[in-house]
């Protein structure tokens, strides 16, 4: 019996079909997956409202919120409980979108803003407002930004040389973080127990700061930021190509780039200089949400929602499941979360031909 010979039109026919298939199916899982992650974090987000020293339930949580209840769940929901949830919502898109952008366009899993010094020159800039200037409050936090935002620009001129790759930058970003490093540890060793103690807690990364002052803040940061990213993410989607195809579809690859970079430092940095430096964040919520989508794609709004989940889920864990003598700061329980990832995706990774 012979096989059935396809004309050349009708094998284009089959591969277009396949292709928009194909197309089909990562679209419905790209929309799946932000689905369950939305619906995560309003869970998480619910109950962080409810728990406390003075539980509310589900309705008593929504009507407060809708403004119904003027009572005490009404205080104790808006005045005390919200803005400390919307600060970790905020800081952990940040986190999670900078990451994203770093590590897609530097091409390296870790270019992250806790690997290449981004967070540790916004710790030494905070570090050193504290405990040399005596400073506190809103001058910290323009401190770090100022730090975080230094580091950057550092790194940027250090990593250019007739062009900019992403393991010349991680590696000089890998040089400047011990440098910091060293600062913080001078700045510590020089001063009182007392207010090293408050320089450890703000570069652990902390929510309990949280007021409505800072979340309008670094709100209008993250609105100002955020629709930039999305100008750039097409740019960045062609960068994925290469330089050469990059280039031949009408983007110029070393402006894209350093406009992406730039974005990814200031998402750092406000991130930063509001919560401190929340280990991990940044490092692990693009690869848990390229592995949630399956595809080597995009995925800076999964990288954002990722790293709410993470932020929120684990200032839960922090204020209400471990024990209840302990004031742990949010970044503590990232750590922790983190570092296991970490090892076990080292030892799940499949070995891949040079």
């Amino acid at each position: 019996m012979s096989a059935t010979v396809l004309s050349p039109a009708e094998r284009t026919a089959v591969a277009g079909a396949g292709l928009r298939d194909s197309r089909r199916r990562r679209r419905r899982r790209r929309t799946t997956v932000t689905a369950v992650l939305l619906a995560v974090a309003g869970a998480l987000a619910v109950t962080a409202l409810m728990l406390g020293d003075y539980r509310l339930s589900v309705g008593e949580v929504l009507g407060a919120l809708a403004g119904s209840d003027e009572g005490a769940a009404g205080f104790i929901v808006r005045d005390l409980r919200l803005p400390r949830l919307l600060l970790g919502v905020l800081v952990g898109a940040a986190f999670g979108l900078a990451g994203a952008l770093f590590q897609s366009v530097l091409r390296n899993p870790l270019a992250s803003p806790d690997i290449i010094g981004i967070s540790q020159g916004a710790s030494a800039a905070a570090v050193a407002a504290i405990l040399a200037g005596g400073l506190s409050g809103t001058w910290v936090s323009l401190s770090a930004l100022g730090g975080g935002a230094a580091v950057g620009l550092l790194l940027y001129a250090v990593a250019w040389r007739g062009g900019m790759t992403g393991n010349r930058f991680v590696l000089a970003g890998i040089g400047v973080a011990y440098v910091c490093t060293s600062a913080i540890g001078y700045f510590l060793t020089r001063s009182d127990v007392k207010e090293a103690q408050t320089a450890l807690r703000w570069m652990t990364g902390s929510l309990a700061q949280a007021d409505w002052q800072l979340v309008r803040t670094l709100a209008v940061a993250v609105v100002v930021l955020v629709p930039l990213v999305a100008l750039v993410a097409r740019s960045l989607g062609l960068l994925l190509l290469g330089d050469e195809q990059a280039g031949s579809l009408g983007v110029r690859p070393e402006l894209a780039r350093g406009v992406v970079v730039a974005l990814g430092v200031a998402l750092a940095a406000v991130a930063t200089a509001a919560a401190g430096p929340v280990a991990f964040v940044a490092l692990i919520a693009a690869p848990v949400a390229r592995r949630l989508l399956g595809d080597g794609a995009l995925a800076l709004v999964q990288s954002a929602l990722v790293g709410v989940v993470l932020v929120v889920g684990a200032d839960v864990v922090a204020q209400h499941l471990l024990p209840a003598d302990l004031s742990v700061p949010v970044g503590v329980v990232t750590g922790a979360i983190g570092g296991p990832y970490l090892i076990w995706l080292m030892v799940s990774a499949r070995p891949r031909a040079s």
